[in-house]
């Protein structure tokens, strides 16, 4: 049936939810509507498959929904994220504009929602909806990142500079390894994320209403997972338990804790380099970051972090959306987990901020930077805690006297050691910086 997608595609239960959740204006996420697309049109041909539906019907019905999962209907989903708990409307949206799509004779529960329920459909389509955008956005955009951070710890490996702890001078590093660690917190946030994925690829879809799948096929469930997972490769499997899976959202919990490891990982990298380029005469300045627009309508010349700051920003969201995401989880009562919207709508809003995040981190600032060596390389000279590496030589306390002299004096580490008796030879040893920064090399 040619219809233009401007047009209302929806039934009566689709305007009953519109007028009845006139809450924020913000329809379901885009991949959650195209999601239960696809589970629609992969249930109509199973349904067929299993002698369920009349064939003509099942691939009319499978074809309206195929356009709805290629996102050609995103219009026709009007209902607000915040609604009923279990998806119902939204689930009754999908069944209506497909209905209508598929022709007269098609009935929007008995032929679209044969073998389904809200209860099943509308939690499978987040999980797959979450599966299919962490895999295909964010764990690249992770990538992304933690190759350009790889990359500039390799060309800053021999950039000796003052180490910090307590926001207080320490002994010296390399540059270089202060981005290995940034990579490898990237690194361990991919390998966190994915392991959620096997768990979230469970999907509750054949429990029905309740978890015994009541009015579906035996081998309904199985026939559906096994088309989506053809046509998109990716990992759909059944619940380790029917009743787990339709009452608790835990998976979703679980990944949303993931993704908030991955954004206070992303803090504390870009909070150290705005912090390394901070200046650039009045702050650190070991970094020169990329200059990308003006930073002041009324001081010439400066120049913000911009980056850094928006991927703080973003951080601050996803963990925000995870304390929804905590108690969204708690609402599961009985057979029924009754805050899936909110789960979906924050969710799926935290992955495509990570991922966007991600990308303009590692393209617009990471792979821009450059090392200010003068300044680290002076740094390094001037930290007093150098004198840690005498302690084997001289001993704790000699070490502290000749700190407190160089503090106060303001003379340099190495003319007070040798004032005090430390021989130009120990000195020399134990005062190389770049073994400093990395005793254990041969």
């Amino acid at each position: 049936m040619a219809t233009d997608a401007r047009e209302e595609l929806w039934g009566a239960e689709t305007s009953k939810a519109v007028e009845n959740f006139p809450v924020s204006g913000e329809p379901i996420p885009a991949p959650v509507a195209r999601w239960l697309g696809r589970i629609k049109a992969a249930a109509a041909r199973a349904n067929a498959e299993l002698g369920l539906l009349d064939p003509d019907k099942a691939e009319r019905i499978a074809a309206a929904a195929d356009r709805v999962a290629n996102g050609e209907l995103d219009d026709q989903f009007p209902i607000d994220v915040f609604q009923t708990g279990s998806g119902t409307s939204s689930n009754m949206n999908a069944n209506e504009v497909i209905a209508t799509l598929a022709g007269d004779d098609v009935h929007a529960n008995d032929d679209v929602n044969m073998g389904q329920s809200s209860n099943d459909v509308f939690p499978s389509a987040v999980h797959l909806a979450a599966l299919g955008q962490i895999t295909a956005e964010l764990l690249p955009a992770l990538e992304q990142l933690a190759e350009a951070l790889e990359a500039k710890a390799e060309e800053f490996d021999d950039v000796v500079k003052s180490g910090r702890t307590h926001w207080m001078d320490a002994v010296p590093v390399t540059l270089g390894q202060e981005f290995g660690g940034y990579a490898a917190q990237v690194r361990q946030s991919i390998a966190r994320v994915g392991d959620v994925l096997p768990r979230l690829g469970q999907i509750p879809l054949g429990g029905t209403a309740v978890g015994t799948g009541l009015n579906t096929h035996p081998e309904f469930a199985s026939r559906v997972r096994a088309r989506l997972q053809e046509e998109t490769g990716l990992e759909i499997s059944p619940p380790a338990d029917p009743f787990e899976s339709q009452a608790a959202r835990d998976a979703l919990v679980e990944t949303s804790g993931a993704l908030k490891t991955a954004a206070v990982s992303l803090t504390k990298i870009a909070n150290d380099l705005r912090y390394l380029g901070s200046g650039p005469r009045a702050g650190l300045g070991e970094l020169i970051l990329p200059e990308l627009q003006k930073g002041s309508s009324i001081m010439p010349g400066k120049v913000n972090p911009v980056i850094p700051e928006v991927v703080t920003q973003v951080a601050a969201q996803v963990i925000g959306n995870d304390a929804a995401i905590t108690v969204g989880g708690l609402q599961g009562h009985f057979e029924l987990n009754v805050f899936v919207p909110l789960l979906a709508r924050n969710l799926l809003d935290s992955i495509k901020l990570l991922a966007s995040a991600s990308r303009l981190f590692a393209e617009r600032c990471v792979e821009g930077i450059e090392a200010n060596r003068e300044a680290c390389e002076r740094y390094a000279e001037l930290t007093l805690s150098a004198a840690t590496a005498l302690n084997p030589y001289i001993g704790y306390d000699k070490a502290t006297e000749i700190v407190k002299e160089a503090a106060s004096s303001g003379r340099p580490l190495r003319e007070v050691a040798r004032e005090a008796g430390v021989d130009e030879q120990t000195l020399d040893e134990a005062l190389d910086y770049r073994k400093m920064a990395k005793p254990h090399n041969t």
